[in-house]
């Protein structure tokens, strides 16, 4: 196993630059972790309105029903009928709608005829729009029975209104399970994993073919008496052994942090996801370690991969804010649909036929990029070879 040795002594050699990205992963896994906040209880809360009513209609049992049925879905603000006050109010938001009932209201409504409400409220806001339905419903239900039972009572009418708005439905919240606290923890932490797994695999893989590619240690290592059959399975397995252990170094951390969750489904899809990835960064590792001829662009491509794809991929800004165009470019990197399979992971509250498929579905896409990009190394290689 001399090949395989040796692989790892150039990897001993270059340890200060793969450390620095790892200390700088585990940092900012730390930190992010540190200051995340758990996302706010987002369930339906009625909130109440302040408006102003104003009759010019005068007393009548239609008003002071409808005044009644808007004082208990909103509060009712007394403010003086003048111009001025009634500005100021809605100006300093004392009130968000003001109503006024015309005279001849009542008359009107009983006899079928269509009334029309006046009003005053800020411009597109929510509260104009709830209001609106709240005296819609009035008015329709007041509507139905004057033209079905046009010779009702005022008195039978506001008891027959009370009994029918007092009706409410009710509405039951069906979950299939909650989130976990480290849900979208683990979800942030694996996503920053793709940068430091792309920039270390790149910077071990490319240290070491520097080094074997090298001409003159080409053609000494031809004349040693290991064949090169046996020479080039030392070298994959020296690259599989550096990125698992890379792998297992990186994800370490999440089960110190996270402890049982990550033997959860969640925690284990992310687990799965990230080794996927780290074939397919292997793979074009290995592309990049063929290709590149000095340490320079070694450590230049280095952080153009990993910071580019994690730029355009979701990484650092997340998928939903980037543009379509960004997205569409993304597409074409492995990175992208890491990211992608990982919050749909996280965002799951339960697995099904629907989203597991879709997540493998990423990860079969990650997974094509490596054998893709691996399928060119070896033309690559075999096509040097022969010009050799």
């Amino acid at each position: 196993m001399q090949v395989y040795k040796a692989f790892f002594k150039v990897i001993q050699k270059n340890r200060a630059q793969i450390l620095i990205y790892l200390v700088v992963f585990m940092a900012l896994a730390l930190i992010l972790s540190g200051a995340y906040n758990p996302p706010q209880d987002t369930d339906f809360t009625k909130v109440k309105v302040n408006i102003a009513f104003i009759n010019d209609d005068g007393d009548s049992q239609l008003v002071a029903g409808l005044k009644t049925y808007l004082g208990e879905n909103a509060n009712l603000v007394a403010i003086p009928d003048e111009t001025q006050k009634l500005q100021d109010a809605l100006f300093f938001r004392q009130v968000e709608y003001i109503l006024r009932v015309p005279a001849g209201f009542t008359e009107d409504m009983l006899n079928g005829k269509e009334v029309q409400l006046e009003k005053t409220t800020v411009p597109d806001s929510t509260s104009n729009i709830y209001m609106d339905l709240l005296i819609n419903k009035y008015l329709n239900t007041v509507k139905t029975y004057t033209t079905y039972l046009p010779g009702l009572s005022q008195d039978d009418l506001s008891q027959n209104l009370e009994k029918d708005l007092a009706e409410q439905s009710k509405v039951t919240m069906i979950s299939n399970g909650t989130h976990s606290i480290y849900a979208e923890k683990s979800g942030y932490y694996f996503n920053y994993l793709s940068y430091s797994l792309f920039a270390i695999l790149i910077l071990g893989v490319c240290s070491v073919m520097l080094v074997f590619n090298d001409t003159d240690l080409k053609r000494r290592n031809l004349c040693s008496p290991i064949r090169s059959a046996n020479m080039n399975m030392q070298m994959v397995l020296g690259n599989l052994s550096f990125a698992i252990l890379t792998w297992l170094v990186l994800i370490s951390a999440s089960f110190i942090m996270y402890g049982s969750f990550m033997f959860t489904a969640t925690g284990l899809l992310l687990l799965l996801n990230s080794f996927v990835f780290t074939l397919a960064v292997l793979s074009i590792s290995y592309l990049i370690g063929n290709l590149v001829k000095s340490r320079g662009a070694m450590s230049a491509i280095a952080n153009v991969f990993a910071l580019g794809t994690s730029f355009i991929s979701g990484v650092f800004v997340p998928q939903e804010l980037l543009g379509a165009n960004v997205l569409t470019i993304a597409s074409f990197t492995p990175t992208y649909w890491y990211v992608k399979a990982n919050n749909e992971i996280t965002a799951a509250v339960s697995f099904n036929t629907g989203n597991l498929s879709s997540i493998f579905t990423s990860m079969v896409l990650v997974l094509a990029f490596g054998v893709a990009v691996l399928g060119v190394t070896l033309v690559l290689i075999k096509q040097r070879r022969v010009e050799s």
